[in-house]
């Protein structure tokens, strides 16, 4: 129950955040959140990790799916008393359907966190957004 909760909450806070984003920052604006180092930066990401495969997004949609399968077929195999390791493929889980949200909806996933010195990512950990 641990795994679904964690999953759960990891969703509707992406895309909680991802709402609020998208409703009050205007695309490609920051806002620094701590000085230079932390900013929130409203990206579309049409592609995967680091902006690769853009424009397959269906594609995209298949392998989060089959991504998003694979975590619950590991996370039944493994202990469930490491609590540890559920966290993690919790947070992958959660990740990978928040961003399967974004790409049948959106057509993109919506990136936010901005470190200025790495590729903007979202609480899912997906990364570059497109400017």
């Amino acid at each position: 129950m641990f795994f679904y909760i964690v999953t759960l909450i990891i969703i509707l806070s992406d895309q909680a955040l991802k709402f609020l984003v998208k409703t009050y920052l205007p695309f490609s604006k920051s806002i620094p959140v701590w000085g230079s180092y932390i900013k929130l930066t409203y990206v579309k990401n049409s592609g995967a990790a680091f902006s690769l495969f853009t424009g397959y997004s269906t594609y995209l949609v298949i392998i989060g799916i089959a991504v998003a399968g694979l975590v619950i077929y590991f996370h039944r195999r493994l202990p469930q008393k490491n609590h540890l390791l559920q966290f993690a493929l919790a947070a992958i889980l959660g990740g990978s359907m928040g961003n399967i949200i974004d790409r049948i909806f959106f057509h993109a996933v919506i990136d936010y966190i901005d470190l200025s010195f790495w590729p903007i990512f979202n609480l899912s950990l997906s990364q570059k957004g497109v400017r």
